[in-house]
């Protein structure tokens, strides 16, 4: 409804009061405090809009999750496409970490995918969100090292589900490290085995002569 003399706010001004709310109540209270009166009750809106927009509360939680995972990839694509040696690579990750953490963005995945445990129809869910990362992840792989002794050992498909596992074993594991320091000790090790790893990650000359007959080619760049 457009807004009138009372103040009364448009369809699509409540949906997004309600968006916004999920994701606050689902990084500030996890999954088992995201009921549609809670959501309702952050977002200033009656708890039948809840079903009425969305369909239910994991149907919002769903739309929420899809709205900052966009946001996301957007910002992350721009970050990660910068890197050009697998140092900066970890860079990055350590950075989208690091980001998501403060920000509450682990904690709105992995409460998710904890509720899937107890809700089969979540799982499915899930798995499809997860996907636009898992091949983001190969691509970046792929793209900075693909070729090379290193990416021959760890292929970009299983490095992208160890990133994802992880990035969610990260926010449990939280509940323990509260500094951090443990978690942040996994990221320095990876930056002081970065440039170490610089030789496994040159690309192998090409066999044989190029088509005009010439001198094989060679591809060191890192």
């Amino acid at each position: 409804m457009a807004r009138g003399g009372g103040g009364r706010r448009t369809s699509e001004e409540t949906k997004e009061r309600l968006l916004a709310a999920a994701r606050e109540v689902m990084r500030e209270e996890g999954y088992a405090g995201a009921s549609a009166r809670a959501i309702a009750a952050r977002a200033e809106a009656n708890s039948a809009l809840v079903f009425y927009h969305f369909g239910g509360v994991d149907q919002l939680l769903l739309a929420a999750l899809d709205r900052s995972s966009a946001e996301r990839l957007e910002m992350y694509r721009a970050l990660t496409a910068r890197a050009r040696t697998l140092e900066e690579l970890v860079e990055a990750a350590t950075h989208i970490y690091r980001t998501d953490l403060e920000r509450g963005y682990i904690a709105e995945f992995s409460e998710l995918v904890a509720a899937a445990v107890t809700k089969p129809e979540l799982r499915e869910e899930i798995r499809t969100r997860a996907e636009p990362w898992i091949a983001l992840i190969e691509q970046e792989w792929t793209r900075v090292v693909g070729g090379s002794p290193l990416g021959r050992l760890l292929p970009a498909r299983e490095v992208a589900y160890g990133a994802i596992t992880f990035y969610l074993g990260v926010n449990l594991f939280s509940v323990l490290d509260e500094d951090r320091s443990r978690t942040e000790a996994v990221f320095d090790l990876a930056g002081k085995v970065a440039p170490r790893a610089k030789l496994l990650t040159l690309r192998l000359p090409r066999r044989g002569r190029d088509a005009a007959g010439g001198e094989p080619e060679a591809d060191l760049r890192p």
